[in-house]
């Protein structure tokens, strides 16, 4: 079928979904170059023609800070031409499927099996069946060797990749690290690569060769510990490790802050801004703390320049300055002083979506609110008992909470929302119980120092997620709790709440479960997920659309020990199916962390303190000085803000 023809059949699919406004094009803000083709022009002969997909909604995929950098640095290269692909509703994926419509990209509705490229984040373990709902839907083979020379490679990038093994057989290749820097490599290479005609396989080899680049098809899956696991093994010129890339020059590079103005809203409708990469603090349960190393910040000069150009191209009315911890950052108080002064006037306004637990972070919020009507605030302590909170290197007090707690509540918050997780490590029932007996002297702390109605409105939103051990932490070697343990340290915690001003949610047992099997999993898993998406686990990470039965049918029809996966306790001197792959943070930091959490011993951030010896700072080629440095002349900034300053 002609490619007009494909298109305005899908339009009229689209407009028969509920929510049509997902597959609009002519967005404001896209790329000249897209515009032009958008218009009906031509794409020039020679020209890279991809697309970076989120394998969710658009409203979810939109917001994802990762596609915006994507294609932004990609269509800044005259070379390349880069679209961006999300996954359809339910309604309008059956309604292509019934037409034998397949997946278009979002700008040219051009058929994604025809692109040069398709480049996929993987966000979270749970969106591993969506990503082959968008290989099915693309009409491509799922599996990499399956595909032919006309098809576009298929290259995996994000959180998720520092265990690729359970994806790496629908991969052509992963990208570790940050593609700030290595992209336009990558983008020259492959449009080179393609100009002199190279077949797949040895495009693939060529790319092996790069920063960064895992191509699983060059690695042998070997089987060890009594069959246990299975490791990679590398090939003829393949490298053993695989180093993930770090943006080093990101302190000095532009925040993109993205362009494209949505029709719809969606789920983070605001300009997004990335003040600092990397966190410090250097929680044990916690991979991106490990992954995002060494910690980079911009400058409060560069940040303000660009997010004033980035509210005169698309308009919003909201800022929010994005990191793994905002209030970290160092300069935050001169940041959000001058933010005021020019966004206050305007009615623009400015928000921290990761706060510490400190007196800071509620004064900060205080003065970025002013008197508008404040909805909440969010906090992690992650455990009820400071013994719990020092075995996973938390470094908060119980008093910092009350004290926390307690401004906010002074300064007009009557809603605070609290993180825990349970199933850590060494976690007894005492443990436990130390969330409702923390809840309980917030309580009190609430009716002893201010008017009783104050106290009966304020509420306690806690949300508990269950502790799944992720690869490149020093908990990586630790057991997972079994289902029933989860459910009854659930039931256990709801027992020991207080009765009034508390709400709960929990994350499902069931899902963690499978996210633990996910996350440490070997290339044997890549069949119980094809197994699993068959069943029909294309969404299960979709509200609602979970279902445990179909991945237990999955991990038996595959002859896979799926407890055996999330439940075992490794041991801290056995290879590991993610051992190839380099973060830059030591294998020797990683497991005198998990030493040091069995005693009950912290670690300092490194940003306040002296180097903690993690490595990578060194991996990245910085100076650990550098980053020590951040903190310099901070303590006497803060104090003021406290004091009520200007800021």
């Amino acid at each position: 079928m002609p490619a007009h023809q494909l298109s305005e059949q899908f339009l009229r699919l689209a407009a028969r979904a509920q929510y049509p406004s997902r597959s609009l094009d002519h967005e404001w803000g896209v790329s000249t170059a897209l515009a032009e083709v958008q218009e009906g022009c031509e794409i020039p002969p020679g020209v890279l023609h991809g697309a970076f997909c989120y394998p969710a909604s658009y409203e979810l995929g939109q917001s994802n800070n990762a596609i915006k950098i994507l294609t932004a640095l990609a269509n800044a290269l005259p070379e390349v031409l880069a679209e961006r692909v999300f996954l359809p509703g339910d309604d309008l994926r059956a309604l292509m499927r019934s037409d034998g419509v397949p997946l278009l990209t979002l700008e040219t509705n051009t058929p994604v099996r025809e692109l040069d490229f398709l480049g996929v984040t993987l966000p979270y373990e749970l969106s591993f069946p969506a990503v082959l709902e968008v290989l099915d839907l693309a009409d491509l083979p799922l599996r990499a060797a399956e595909r032919d020379e006309s098809l576009p490679l298929v290259i995996g990038g994000g959180p998720c990749v520092y265990n690729p093994e359970p994806l790496a057989p629908f991969f052509d290749a992963f990208f570790l690290g940050e593609a700030e820097e290595e992209l336009p490599s990558l983008m020259q290479r492959l449009t080179e690569l393609r100009g002199q005609g190279a077949t797949r396989a040895e495009q693939l080899c060529q790319l092996a060769t790069l920063p960064g680049m895992y191509v699983p098809s060059l690695y042998e899956a070997v089987a060890t510990g009594s069959g246990t696991r299975t490791v990679p093994v590398a090939g003829t010129g393949a490298p053993p490790v695989i180093e993930r890339v770090v943006a080093r020059s990101f302190a000095d590079s532009p925040a993109v802050c993205g362009s494209v103005v949505p029709y719809s809203e969606v789920i983070h409708d605001r300009l997004a801004v990335e003040v600092q990469r990397g966190c410090s603090r250097g929680c044990r349960f916690c991979q991106a703390g490990m992954t995002y190393r060494p910690v980079r910040q911009r400058r409060p000069d560069d940040l303000l320049r660009e997010i004033l150009a980035g509210l005169k191209a698309t308009g919003y009315d909201e800022v929010s300055l994005t990191s793994l911890s905002t209030t970290d950052y160092a300069q935050l108080p001169e940041l959000l002083r001058r933010l005021k002064s020019r966004l206050d006037p305007v009615g623009v306004s400015c928000s921290l979506p990761s706060l510490r637990i400190d007196a800071f972070s509620v004064e900060a919020a205080r003065q970025l609110s002013g008197g508008a009507k404040k909805s909440g605030l969010t906090f992690a302590p992650e455990a009820g008992s400071q013994r719990l909170r020092d075995v996973i290197n938390k470094n908060v007090t119980e008093q910092q909470l009350l004290d926390t707690v307690r401004a906010a509540a002074a300064n007009g918050w009557r809603r605070v929302k609290l993180y825990f997780m349970i199933g850590l490590p060494t976690e007894t029932d005492a443990d436990v119980r130390a969330i409702g007996e923390l809840l309980q002297r917030l309580q009190e702390m609430l009716f002893e120092e201010f008017d009783r109605s104050l106290a009966r409105a304020f509420t306690l939103s806690v949300s508990v997620a269950s502790f799944i051990p992720k690869p490149h932490t020093p908990f990586q070697w630790e057991a997972q709790d079994s289902r029933e343990e989860l459910q009854r340290k659930q039931r256990l915690l709801e027992d020991s709440l207080p009765r009034r001003g508390v709400t709960l949610h929990y994350h499902g047992a069931d899902t963690s479960f499978v996210e633990g099997v996910l996350a440490r999993g070997d290339r044997r898993v890549a069949a119980a997920i094809e197994a699993a998406w068959r069943a029909g686990a294309g969404t299960d990470a979709w509200e609602g659309n979970f279902d445990l039965t179909r991945w237990e049918q999955a991990f038996a029809d595959c002859g896979l020990d799926a407890v055996n996966i999330s439940q075992r306790q490794r041991t801290l001197d056995e290879d590991l199916p993610w051992g190839h792959i380099s973060t830059g943070v030591s294998l020797e930091y990683l497991r005198r962390e998990a030493e040091l959490a069995r005693a009950e011993a912290t670690t300092a951030d490194c940003t306040f303190e002296a180097c903690s010896a993690c490595g990578a700072c060194q991996a990245a080629g910085i100076d650990p000085k550098t980053v020590a440095g951040l903190r310099r002349g901070v303590s006497g900034d803060r104090q003021q803000a406290r004091r009520g300053s200007d800021a």
